[in-house]
């Protein structure tokens, strides 16, 4: 239903295998192109977000202008490519999508902006990524729809102005913060996209159901939802692999019963934690107690890289408040041993009468 990024490169290594990474794979790609809704009307959460968009669109096509041009930022998987080609389909527009990894000279990008339409819609994935000297040729064309093109080299070089369409550049980034002062301010409209809650995900998996011919109780659902990390596109993978399960093992109805029996067998718990969480949160309680303990040892602990650790597993734990990134190092918190069903080393010394592991 709402994903995102259909332009990102998946991510090498662990992160790209994991049944609830939030990067698009080839068959993510396929799926969410047949479910992605078409305007804002079907468009699932995101609330505040899409009012304040209809309002842009709506006022740019009352005054017959082109709309704003739009950044959004957010996780991977919440919807920004979606919405670039609702924006797209609201304006009666067409659209071209590229990347800023694909953007390494000013060159490439002067040949992007020269052959747009006017009105067109530019969707820039990862526009954080873009190379410097695109960049600053960016900010003229956002601004005054001209760029210079140089020809030539040394003290002969000149500088030839071209006149761009009036267009409309949506940029779509992860990390909003590597984005330089000068292009986010000539963006008209930003919009930071949240994770979905728990209610949300349900319309989601309903609506993907319905559309996949996959017959589904709510109670199912609401299975796969809670187990989703508050992100559609891992909702939709889910779906589709308890409804493999379904097919298989039962009559094709998806149950609460049978999604977590499927994804009991794909090793995703009640939470959305999977193999490697489940890893590094174990390591961290059994091997070192709780922590604080370095995240290099975490990871030759866990048999992973550092950065697979730190990039993969931390950022979800640390949001559902099961590991806490410290000075010192990583500490599991109380949720994390609830969770594992184990008891903090504190608690059995106070139970046994003994000071606590914190002087409690």
């Amino acid at each position: 239903m709402n994903w995102d990024d259909t332009t990102d490169t998946p991510a090498a290594g662990p992160a790209a295998e994991r049944l609830v990474g939030s990067a698009a794979d080839g068959e993510d790609q396929a799926v969410e192109a047949a479910l992605r809704p078409k305007d804002l009307g079907e468009f699932i959460g995101q609330e505040k977000v899409r009012e304040q968009l209809d309002l842009v669109l709506r006022a740019a096509r009352a005054r017959g202008a082109t709309a704003d041009h739009v950044l959004l930022s957010g996780a991977p998987g919440l919807g920004k490519t979606t919405l670039s080609m609702i924006i797209a389909a609201e304006m009666g527009a067409p659209i071209r999508i590229t990347s800023g990894p694909a953007i390494q000279h000013a060159g490439d990008l002067a040949a992007i902006l020269s052959s747009l339409q006017e009105g067109e819609v530019l969707f820039l994935d990862e526009i954080h990524r873009m190379s410097r000297p695109a960049e600053e040729m960016l900010y003229m064309a956002m601004e005054d729809f001209r760029v210079d093109v140089i020809v030539g080299k040394g003290p002969g070089a000149t500088a030839i102005p071209l006149e761009l369409p009036p267009f409309t550049l949506v940029g779509a980034t992860t990390r909003a913060g590597l984005l330089p002062p000068p292009l986010r301010d000539r963006f008209g409209f930003t919009a930071h996209m949240e994770f979905y809650g728990p209610a949300e995900l349900e319309r989601v998996v309903h609506r993907s159901a319905n559309l996949l011919d996959v017959r589904i109780e709510g109670d199912g659902a609401a299975e796969i939802a809670g187990r989703s990390r508050g992100t559609p596109r891992i909702a939709n993978r889910l779906l589709r692999r308890v409804r493999d399960y379904a097919q298989v093992k039962a009559d094709g109805t998806v149950t609460r019963e049978i999604a977590a029996a499927a994804l009991a067998v794909y090793e995703v718990d009640a939470r959305g934690l999977d193999r490697l969480d489940r890893a590094v949160l174990e390591a961290l309680l059994k091997l070192f107690g709780g922590g604080p303990v370095g995240v290099s040892t975490l990871a030759v602990a866990v048999g992973e890289e550092r950065e697979t650790v730190e990039e993969v597993a931390e950022p979800f734990l640390v949001r559902e408040g099961l590991l806490a990134r410290t000075p010192r190092g990583r500490v599991a918190t109380p949720a994390a041993w609830a969770h594992l069903g184990l008891t903090p080393p504190g608690t059995q010394a106070a139970g046994n009468g003994q000071q606590g592991l914190f002087g409690a």
